[in-house]
């Protein structure tokens, strides 16, 4: 198994710190951007909590953002997220969506 990366570390206990998760994945997806290798700067967030009851998707993302503030200031650059209740999560059969390539341009690309 490969070693998690210390962002994504990072990122994972807060989010089961901070939320009641029933269901938490964090996928470093920074390899499907133009960003040097083994970069930690771009992640896919599925978090399943009961915490996300009554909340609409804007309430859902800031409870995010001031959860991650640290790692969001400290070069995490993309956050994909997708929150869900357990009953909206068993509603879409326990499948987030798929993250699609990145079609931008990056400083590190070559001119």
């Amino acid at each position: 198994m490969a070693e998690t990366a210390p962002i994504q570390t990072a990122i994972e206990q807060k989010l089961n710190q901070g939320f009641q998760a029933t269901h938490l994945a964090v996928e470093n997806e920074s390899h499907m951007h133009s960003v040097p290798p083994n970069s930690e700067t771009h992640f896919k967030v599925t978090l399943v909590s009961n915490d996300f009851a009554g909340k609409n998707r804007v309430k859902r993302h800031q409870a995010i953002y001031g959860a991650l503030g640290a790692e969001l200031q400290a070069g995490v650059h993309a956050l994909a997220l997708h929150l869900y209740t357990p009953e909206e999560w068993q509603a879409r059969n326990g499948v987030s969506p798929a993250s699609p390539q990145c079609l931008g341009g990056s400083r590190h690309d070559k001119a």
